[in-house]
């Protein structure tokens, strides 16, 4: 991940304070566990430094990167124009602290191997490779600068207290970012899941959009001729939908789309899938339905939406006009099983509107199939 992007991707049309909400939720993150790490750090660092007798500035140092810096970092990122990039540059001075604070210790074995060893993880989880590249860079500079100004101390032999001061920092820590890294890996699964559902949804109806209703017809449809599982396909029309818009207007016209989007939804099983096909026309997938079973949730909704009734619009009402195609032999792909629905529907239209048609499949021998009315009006 690059340094300067935010660690969750955003859309491109995302507002301004849209990325900058999500980045603020990136830098209270890193505080969170900034303020758990070197509070956890101190320990180890204040054994060996007691036993070294070091003088009272290096104690200071000590106090303010335990307590004051985290304080100081996280108010600088919130107030910074970029939220997130100054967090990264924030995390690549956490590591030259690291590197700083393993030559105070005068390369105290255990605990400089601990303090490398969680900067890179948790360089890892907030920025990947790229900012682990740099933030080594910069524990590398800092510890020898440090070690050069402190006079090259080398006392590599752990006690057995800073030892036991290791422990806390080696699994709080690792336990508090384990938590972090799979709380953020739930939430890019719901953002992932959110994403994948708006994509296969139509916004404006909230019922499948043509493209992703198309897949699962196409699925249904090889399952039926791989099984013989009976599958069913609705194809509705609003009648004079265009008189609608002109005599009350879009938004009431849109208004009477989402209504029959929410019938449709309300009139299948779970198993069934409604969606907009396109305009003010809609479809409806019935698996395991045979063609009576279709052709009687097909009248149940043309009754429904014919007793609808529109808040400010008393006289407005709407009828639908349906074709039913059962998925048969003589349909072997997906387009020409939408056109004998499709031609069931224009002879609904054809016969009046508001009634339901059912293509009949042509008998065999004979090439030319066939819609037979069904139809109620």
């Amino acid at each position: 991940m690059n340094q300067r992007d935010p660690p969750l991707p955003m859309p491109p049309y995302a507002t301004v304070a849209e990325r900058r909400a999500r980045d603020l939720q990136f830098v209270r993150r890193v505080h969170r566990m900034r303020m758990l790490g070197t509070v956890l750090c101190a320990l180890p660092i204040a054994s060996v430094l007691a036993e070294r007798g070091v003088g009272w500035p290096l104690w200071a140092v000590m106090v303010f990167n335990a307590v004051g810096w985290p304080l100081l970092a996280n108010c600088l990122c919130r107030r910074a124009r970029d939220p997130a990039r100054a967090q990264f540059r924030c995390l690549t001075l956490d590591a030259a602290a690291s590197g700083a604070w393993s030559a105070a210790i005068a390369v105290s074995l255990a605990p400089t191997v601990l303090f490398v060893t969680m900067a890179t993880a948790d360089k890892i989880a907030a920025g990947g490779w790229r900012l682990v590249k740099r933030s080594s860079l910069a524990l590398l500079a800092g510890f020898v600068l440090a070690w050069g100004l402190l006079g090259w101390p080398f006392e590599p032999r752990a006690s057995d207290r800073t030892l036991l001061l290791c422990i806390p920092f080696l699994f709080v820590y690792t336990v508090a970012l384990s938590v972090v890294t799979n709380r953020l890996g739930q939430r890019i699964r719901v953002q992932n899941r959110e994403l994948e559902r708006r994509n296969r949804t139509d916004p404006a109806m909230q019922v499948a959009n043509r493209p992703y209703f198309e897949q699962v017809a196409a699925e249904a449809l090889a399952r039926f001729q791989r099984t013989g599982r009976p599958a069913a396909l609705v194809l509705l029309d609003v009648d004079h939908f265009k008189q609608v818009n002109d005599r009350h207007g879009h938004a009431m016209g849109d208004a009477v789309l989402q209504r029959i989007a929410a019938l449709l939804r309300d009139s299948v099983r779970e198993s069934d899938l409604p969606g907009r096909y396109g305009g003010d026309e809609f479809a409806l997938l019935l698996v395991d339905a045979t063609l009576p079973q279709a052709l009687e949730v097909a009248e149940r909704i043309r009754r429904e939406t014919a007793a609808l009734r529109f808040d400010g619009a008393s006289s407005l009402s709407c009828t639908l006009s349906l074709g039913v195609a059962a998925a048969s032999p003589q349909d072997p792909t997906l387009d020409a099983w939408m056109r004998s629905a499709d031609a069931a529907l224009y002879r609904a239209k054809a016969a009046g509107r508001n009634r339901v048609v059912a293509h009949a499949p042509a008998p065999p021998g004979d090439p030319a199939p066939q819609s037979n009315s069904t139809s109620t009006g």
